[in-house]
Protein backbone atom coordinates (compact mmCIF):
# COMPACT_ATOMS: atom_id res chain seq x y z
CA UNK A 1 0.00 0.00 0.00
CA UNK A 2 2.78 2.41 0.95
CA UNK A 3 4.60 1.63 -2.29
CA UNK A 4 1.50 2.36 -4.38
CA UNK A 5 0.84 5.57 -2.46
CA UNK A 6 4.40 6.72 -3.11
CA UNK A 7 3.95 6.00 -6.83
CA UNK A 8 0.77 8.08 -7.02
CA UNK A 9 2.03 10.98 -4.91
CA UNK A 10 4.11 12.63 -7.68
CA UNK A 11 0.99 12.90 -9.85
CA UNK A 12 -1.02 14.54 -7.09
CA UNK A 13 1.98 16.66 -6.12
CA UNK A 14 1.86 18.15 -9.62
CA UNK A 15 -1.83 18.93 -9.09
CA UNK A 16 -0.93 20.53 -5.75
CA UNK A 17 1.82 22.56 -7.38
CA UNK A 18 -0.63 23.90 -9.96
CA UNK A 19 -3.10 24.75 -7.19
CA UNK A 20 -0.43 26.57 -5.15
CA UNK A 21 0.82 28.51 -8.17
CA UNK A 22 -2.71 29.68 -9.02
CA UNK A 23 -3.81 30.25 -5.41
CA UNK A 24 -0.86 32.59 -4.82
CA UNK A 25 -1.60 34.26 -8.18
CA UNK A 26 1.93 33.51 -9.36
CA UNK A 27 0.19 31.66 -12.19
CA UNK A 28 -2.74 33.76 -13.48
CA UNK A 29 -6.15 32.37 -14.39
CA UNK A 30 -5.53 33.22 -18.04
CA UNK A 31 -2.35 31.14 -17.89
CA UNK A 32 -4.30 28.12 -16.64
CA UNK A 33 -6.81 28.51 -19.46
CA UNK A 34 -4.09 28.66 -22.12
CA UNK A 35 -2.17 25.75 -20.58
CA UNK A 36 -5.36 23.69 -20.64
CA UNK A 37 -5.84 24.57 -24.29
CA UNK A 38 -2.27 23.55 -25.13
CA UNK A 39 -2.68 20.20 -23.37
CA UNK A 40 -6.12 19.54 -24.85
CA UNK A 41 -5.35 20.39 -28.47
CA UNK A 42 -1.68 19.45 -28.75
CA UNK A 43 0.06 17.46 -26.01
CA UNK A 44 -2.76 15.11 -25.01
CA UNK A 45 -3.82 14.66 -28.62
CA UNK A 46 -0.27 13.63 -29.54
CA UNK A 47 -0.20 11.16 -26.65
CA UNK A 48 -3.57 9.68 -27.60
CA UNK A 49 -2.64 9.38 -31.27
CA UNK A 50 0.58 7.58 -30.41
CA UNK A 51 -1.16 5.26 -27.97
CA UNK A 52 -4.02 4.50 -30.38
CA UNK A 53 -1.65 3.84 -33.29
CA UNK A 54 -0.07 1.04 -31.25
CA UNK A 55 -3.37 -0.59 -30.24
CA UNK A 56 -4.93 -3.45 -32.18
CA UNK A 57 -8.45 -2.31 -33.12
CA UNK A 58 -9.79 -5.84 -32.68
CA UNK A 59 -8.37 -6.02 -29.17
CA UNK A 60 -9.56 -2.52 -28.26
CA UNK A 61 -13.25 -3.28 -28.69
CA UNK A 62 -14.28 -6.01 -26.27
CA UNK A 63 -18.07 -6.35 -26.16
CA UNK A 64 -18.02 -7.76 -22.62
CA UNK A 65 -15.90 -4.80 -21.45
CA UNK A 66 -18.25 -2.30 -23.11
CA UNK A 67 -21.38 -3.94 -21.70
CA UNK A 68 -19.89 -4.18 -18.21
CA UNK A 69 -18.81 -0.55 -18.13
CA UNK A 70 -22.14 0.60 -19.54
CA UNK A 71 -24.09 -1.53 -17.05
CA UNK A 72 -22.16 -0.39 -13.98
CA UNK A 73 -22.03 3.25 -15.05
CA UNK A 74 -25.69 3.37 -16.02
CA UNK A 75 -26.68 1.91 -12.65
CA UNK A 76 -24.75 4.62 -10.78
CA UNK A 77 -26.08 7.30 -13.14
CA UNK A 78 -29.65 6.12 -12.55
CA UNK A 79 -29.11 6.03 -8.77
CA UNK A 80 -27.78 9.59 -8.82
CA UNK A 81 -30.75 10.68 -10.91
CA UNK A 82 -33.29 9.01 -8.61
CA UNK A 83 -31.78 10.48 -5.44
CA UNK A 84 -31.71 13.94 -6.99
CA UNK A 85 -35.32 13.62 -8.08
CA UNK A 86 -36.29 12.42 -4.59
CA UNK A 87 -34.78 15.66 -3.25
CA UNK A 88 -37.18 17.57 -5.49
CA UNK A 89 -34.78 18.56 -8.29
CA UNK A 90 -36.05 19.05 -11.82
CA UNK A 91 -35.01 16.46 -14.41
CA UNK A 92 -32.22 18.53 -16.08
CA UNK A 93 -30.63 19.42 -12.73
CA UNK A 94 -30.98 15.84 -11.51
CA UNK A 95 -29.32 14.58 -14.70
CA UNK A 96 -26.40 16.95 -14.14
CA UNK A 97 -25.90 15.51 -10.65
CA UNK A 98 -26.08 12.02 -12.17
CA UNK A 99 -23.22 12.99 -14.50
CA UNK A 100 -21.12 13.88 -11.47
CA UNK A 101 -21.64 10.39 -10.08
CA UNK A 102 -19.91 8.62 -12.99
CA UNK A 103 -18.00 10.90 -15.38
CA UNK A 104 -14.35 10.77 -14.32
CA UNK A 105 -11.37 12.84 -15.35
CA UNK A 106 -10.15 10.15 -17.74
CA UNK A 107 -8.62 12.47 -20.35
CA UNK A 108 -6.50 14.80 -18.23
CA UNK A 109 -5.80 12.49 -15.27
CA UNK A 110 -6.61 8.92 -16.24
CA UNK A 111 -4.71 8.58 -19.51
CA UNK A 112 -1.43 10.12 -18.28
CA UNK A 113 -1.50 8.52 -14.81
CA UNK A 114 -2.98 5.05 -15.27
CA UNK A 115 -0.77 4.11 -18.21
CA UNK A 116 2.28 4.91 -16.07
CA UNK A 117 0.95 3.20 -12.93
CA UNK A 118 -0.69 0.15 -14.54
CA UNK A 119 1.52 -0.30 -17.59
CA UNK A 120 0.90 -0.50 -21.37
CA UNK A 121 -1.95 -2.99 -20.84
CA UNK A 122 -4.00 -0.08 -19.49
CA UNK A 123 -3.95 1.84 -22.79
CA UNK A 124 -6.81 0.02 -24.54
CA UNK A 125 -9.22 -0.08 -21.55
CA UNK A 126 -8.59 3.58 -20.65
CA UNK A 127 -9.21 4.67 -24.24
CA UNK A 128 -12.43 2.64 -24.32
CA UNK A 129 -13.68 4.23 -21.08
CA UNK A 130 -12.91 7.67 -22.51
CA UNK A 131 -14.77 6.90 -25.74
CA UNK A 132 -17.87 5.54 -23.96
CA UNK A 133 -18.05 8.50 -21.59
CA UNK A 134 -17.89 11.01 -24.43
CA UNK A 135 -20.09 9.21 -26.95
CA UNK A 136 -22.79 7.86 -24.63
CA UNK A 137 -23.11 9.84 -21.43
CA UNK A 138 -22.12 13.31 -22.68
CA UNK A 139 -24.68 12.85 -25.45
CA UNK A 140 -27.27 11.60 -22.96
CA UNK A 141 -27.11 14.65 -20.67
CA UNK A 142 -27.29 17.03 -23.63
CA UNK A 143 -30.37 15.32 -25.06
CA UNK A 144 -32.11 15.23 -21.65
CA UNK A 145 -31.55 18.93 -21.02
CA UNK A 146 -32.59 19.86 -24.56
CA UNK A 147 -35.68 17.63 -24.44
CA UNK A 148 -36.77 19.00 -21.06
CA UNK A 149 -36.42 22.59 -22.16
CA UNK A 150 -37.99 22.21 -25.58
CA UNK A 151 -40.89 19.89 -24.84
CA UNK A 152 -39.43 16.66 -26.14
CA UNK A 153 -36.54 15.20 -28.07
CA UNK A 154 -36.00 16.11 -31.69
CA UNK A 155 -33.55 14.68 -34.17
CA UNK A 156 -32.11 18.13 -34.77
CA UNK A 157 -31.06 18.28 -31.10
CA UNK A 158 -28.56 15.49 -31.68
CA UNK A 159 -26.75 17.30 -34.48
CA UNK A 160 -24.82 19.81 -32.32
CA UNK A 161 -23.88 16.97 -29.99
CA UNK A 162 -22.56 14.85 -32.84
CA UNK A 163 -20.68 17.84 -34.29
CA UNK A 164 -19.11 18.51 -30.89
CA UNK A 165 -18.02 14.89 -30.52
CA UNK A 166 -16.66 14.78 -34.07
CA UNK A 167 -14.66 17.97 -33.49
CA UNK A 168 -13.26 16.88 -30.12
CA UNK A 169 -9.46 16.71 -30.55
CA UNK A 170 -9.21 13.68 -28.25
CA UNK A 171 -11.71 11.76 -30.39
CA UNK A 172 -10.01 12.90 -33.59
CA UNK A 173 -6.59 11.88 -32.27
CA UNK A 174 -7.81 8.44 -31.22
CA UNK A 175 -9.66 7.81 -34.49
CA UNK A 176 -6.63 8.95 -36.51
CA UNK A 177 -4.31 6.78 -34.44
CA UNK A 178 -6.53 3.72 -34.76
CA UNK A 179 -6.79 4.28 -38.52
CA UNK A 180 -3.01 4.60 -38.77
CA UNK A 181 -2.47 1.38 -36.85
CA UNK A 182 -5.32 -0.39 -38.63
CA UNK A 183 -3.70 0.28 -42.03
CA UNK A 184 -0.37 -0.97 -40.64
CA UNK A 185 1.34 2.24 -41.72
CA UNK A 186 4.96 2.54 -40.62
CA UNK A 187 5.72 5.19 -38.01
CA UNK A 188 8.76 7.15 -39.22
CA UNK A 189 11.31 7.66 -36.46
CA UNK A 190 11.19 11.50 -36.63
CA UNK A 191 7.38 11.46 -36.38
CA UNK A 192 7.45 9.01 -33.49
CA UNK A 193 10.02 11.11 -31.64
CA UNK A 194 7.99 14.28 -32.30
CA UNK A 195 4.81 12.68 -30.93
CA UNK A 196 6.68 11.25 -27.95
CA UNK A 197 8.25 14.64 -27.17
CA UNK A 198 4.97 16.54 -27.51
CA UNK A 199 2.99 13.83 -25.71
CA UNK A 200 5.44 13.89 -22.80
CA UNK A 201 4.19 17.39 -22.01
CA UNK A 202 0.65 16.06 -21.52
CA UNK A 203 1.21 14.52 -18.08
CA UNK A 204 2.82 17.46 -16.24
CA UNK A 205 0.80 20.00 -18.22
CA UNK A 206 -2.55 18.32 -17.60
CA UNK A 207 -1.93 17.74 -13.89
CA UNK A 208 -0.66 21.29 -13.34
CA UNK A 209 -3.69 22.64 -15.22
CA UNK A 210 -6.06 20.55 -13.08
CA UNK A 211 -4.52 22.01 -9.93
CA UNK A 212 -4.62 25.56 -11.26
CA UNK A 213 -8.29 25.18 -12.16
CA UNK A 214 -9.09 23.97 -8.62
CA UNK A 215 -7.65 27.14 -7.06
CA UNK A 216 -10.62 29.19 -8.16
CA UNK A 217 -13.19 26.81 -6.69
CA UNK A 218 -14.85 27.38 -3.33
CA UNK A 219 -16.46 24.85 -1.02
CA UNK A 220 -20.25 25.27 -0.90
CA UNK A 221 -23.31 23.03 -0.86
CA UNK A 222 -21.15 20.52 1.01
CA UNK A 223 -23.78 17.86 1.75
CA UNK A 224 -24.90 17.17 -1.85
CA UNK A 225 -21.36 17.67 -3.16
CA UNK A 226 -19.98 15.15 -0.66
CA UNK A 227 -22.61 12.62 -1.77
CA UNK A 228 -21.72 13.16 -5.43
CA UNK A 229 -18.01 12.77 -4.64
CA UNK A 230 -18.61 9.59 -2.67
CA UNK A 231 -20.70 8.14 -5.46
CA UNK A 232 -17.92 8.88 -7.95
CA UNK A 233 -15.00 7.61 -5.88
CA UNK A 234 -16.67 4.59 -4.24
CA UNK A 235 -19.96 3.56 -5.84
CA UNK A 236 -18.86 3.90 -9.46
CA UNK A 237 -15.77 1.66 -9.22
CA UNK A 238 -17.74 -0.82 -7.08
CA UNK A 239 -20.56 -0.97 -9.64
CA UNK A 240 -18.33 -1.45 -12.68
CA UNK A 241 -16.22 -3.97 -10.77
CA UNK A 242 -19.33 -6.03 -10.00
CA UNK A 243 -20.49 -5.71 -13.61
CA UNK A 244 -17.05 -6.73 -14.91
CA UNK A 245 -17.18 -9.84 -12.75
CA UNK A 246 -20.71 -10.62 -13.93
CA UNK A 247 -19.80 -10.24 -17.62
CA UNK A 248 -16.55 -12.20 -17.26
CA UNK A 249 -14.26 -9.36 -18.37
CA UNK A 250 -10.55 -10.16 -18.58
CA UNK A 251 -9.08 -9.51 -15.09
CA UNK A 252 -6.43 -7.06 -16.31
CA UNK A 253 -8.92 -5.00 -18.33
CA UNK A 254 -11.45 -5.21 -15.48
CA UNK A 255 -8.86 -3.86 -13.04
CA UNK A 256 -8.11 -0.91 -15.29
CA UNK A 257 -11.84 -0.27 -15.69
CA UNK A 258 -12.31 -0.21 -11.91
CA UNK A 259 -9.48 2.26 -11.31
CA UNK A 260 -10.64 4.44 -14.22
CA UNK A 261 -14.13 4.48 -12.68
CA UNK A 262 -12.56 5.66 -9.43
CA UNK A 263 -11.14 8.83 -10.97
CA UNK A 264 -12.47 12.15 -9.60
CA UNK A 265 -15.27 14.11 -11.26
CA UNK A 266 -14.20 15.47 -14.64
CA UNK A 267 -13.77 19.16 -15.33
CA UNK A 268 -15.91 18.90 -18.46
CA UNK A 269 -18.93 18.18 -16.25
CA UNK A 270 -18.53 21.69 -14.88
CA UNK A 271 -18.25 23.05 -18.42
CA UNK A 272 -21.59 21.42 -19.22
CA UNK A 273 -23.11 22.65 -15.94
CA UNK A 274 -21.97 26.17 -16.72
CA UNK A 275 -23.19 25.95 -20.31
CA UNK A 276 -26.67 24.81 -19.27
CA UNK A 277 -26.81 26.87 -16.07
CA UNK A 278 -27.39 23.80 -13.89
CA UNK A 279 -25.93 22.98 -10.44
CA UNK A 280 -22.66 24.81 -11.08
CA UNK A 281 -21.73 25.19 -7.42
CA UNK A 282 -22.45 21.56 -6.56
CA UNK A 283 -20.48 20.31 -9.56
CA UNK A 284 -17.56 22.65 -8.82
CA UNK A 285 -17.39 21.57 -5.17
CA UNK A 286 -17.71 17.88 -6.12
CA UNK A 287 -14.71 18.26 -8.46
CA UNK A 288 -12.68 19.79 -5.63
CA UNK A 289 -13.70 17.22 -3.00
CA UNK A 290 -13.36 14.19 -5.27
CA UNK A 291 -9.95 15.27 -6.58
CA UNK A 292 -8.67 15.70 -3.01
CA UNK A 293 -10.29 12.43 -1.91
CA UNK A 294 -8.86 10.47 -4.84
CA UNK A 295 -5.38 10.91 -3.35
CA UNK A 296 -6.45 8.27 -0.82
CA UNK A 297 -8.92 6.20 -2.83
CA UNK A 298 -6.95 5.57 -6.03
CA UNK A 299 -4.04 3.79 -4.25
CA UNK A 300 -6.60 1.65 -2.41
CA UNK A 301 -8.24 0.67 -5.71
CA UNK A 302 -4.88 -0.19 -7.26
CA UNK A 303 -4.09 -2.43 -4.28
CA UNK A 304 -7.52 -4.09 -4.47
CA UNK A 305 -7.13 -4.99 -8.15
CA UNK A 306 -3.75 -6.49 -7.36
CA UNK A 307 -1.75 -4.35 -9.79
Amino acid sequence: MTEILLKTLPFFALIGLGWAAAATRFFPAQGAAWLTKFVFYFALSAMLFRFAAGVDLGQLFDLRFVLAYLAGSTAVWALGLCIARARGLALPEAAMEAQCCMIGNTGFLGVPMLVVLLGPAAIGPVLMVLIIDMLVFSTLITLIVHGSRHGGLRLVAALPVLRGVAANPMILAMVAGLAWGGMALPMPAPLDEFLALLGAAATPGALFAIGASLAGRRLARLAPSAWLSGAKLVLHPAAVGLAAWGFGVDPVAAGVMVVAAGLPVAGNVYILAQHFGLAQQRVSTAILISTAGSIATIPVLIVLIGA
